[in-house]
């Protein structure tokens, strides 16, 4: 962004102007804790040792990460931390940036949605290459059968008790279209999601319910990409897919899927 301050005094003086200028717009910085651990869908600013000059006093640069678990997805001042991950630097200091609004707005009631179903995908188990199919059996409160996260056996389970957002995964070709054209190529399989749509907006789909062929679902948040994606798809994808690496969505009822059903709003 060219109205983004560049101070180009030393670190406190530069988050100050960085503070006021995301006031400006609504938000601002949170120190965190325990960086090395922290876990966050969402931008935070990581101070690390100069890989370039490891140890010295003073010789830290400033990087932008993302994700759970994170990674660097902006490091002008050390390029080749890009695509790092976070739990792998020496941080020294580290804040978030966070809304300063904490209310909850109502959602607002869409427009219909409709689109296509494009790709059908499943892997058996965690880390397992993705296998596509051409018709998925959907289980409520599962996803589909044959699946890591059906079973219980997704790198990202809960561990504990069920959650929402488990069960199934969509992301829109039309996205892997746009990064194709800039000369990033992923293709469905890389992307580890489950279901490849075509003339819909998943992201549109969070808090909707919405049908894929007979089966009903509910979209619970955009699935967003991490490090473990560009660890196994990457390198370079973390970045171009922030919020655009798809849904997570919950079955609600059981049924089959096959390529070309519909996608459609309920």
């Amino acid at each position: 962004m060219t109205d983004l301050p560049r101070p180009g005094e030393d670190l406190a003086h530069a988050l100050g102007a960085w503070r006021s200028w995301l006031a400006e717009r609504g938000s601002g910085l949170v120190p965190i804790a325990d960086p090395v651990r922290f876990q966050w869908a969402g931008w935070w600013i990581a101070v690390v040792e100069d890989p370039a000059d490891p140890g010295a006093v003073g010789a830290e640069v400033a990087v932008l990460a993302f994700g759970t678990p994170p990674g660097v997805v902006l490091s002008p001042q050390a390029p080749g931390l890009l695509g790092r991950a976070t739990a792998d630097l020496r941080i020294r200091e580290a804040h978030a940036v966070a809304s300063l609004d904490p209310v909850l707005h109502r959602r607002q009631a869409g427009a219909d949605l409709r689109g296509t179903v494009e790709g059908l995908a499943v892997a058996p188990a965690a880390e397992a290459p993705m296998q596509l199919l051409g018709v998925a059996r959907a289980r409520a409160g599962r996803g589909f059968d044959g699946d890591r996260y059906a079973a219980g056996a997704g790198t990202f389970t809960p561990r504990a008790a069920r959650r929402p957002g488990y069960d199934l995964t969509l992301i829109a070709a039309e996205v892997l279209d746009g990064m194709a054209a800039a000369g990033q190529v992923l293709d469905f399989a890389g992307t580890r999601r489950n279901v490849l749509t075509r003339g819909i907006d998943v992201n549109a789909l969070v808090g909707r319910r919405f049908r894929i062929g007979d089966v009903l679902c509910e979209g619970r948040r955009l699935c967003e990409p991490c490090v473990h994606l560009d660890r196994l798809s990457g390198p370079g994808v973390l970045r171009p897919l922030i919020h655009r690496g798809g849904l997570r969505a919950d079955v609600l009822t059981d049924g089959e899927i096959r390529l070309g059903a519909p996608v459609r709003t309920v």
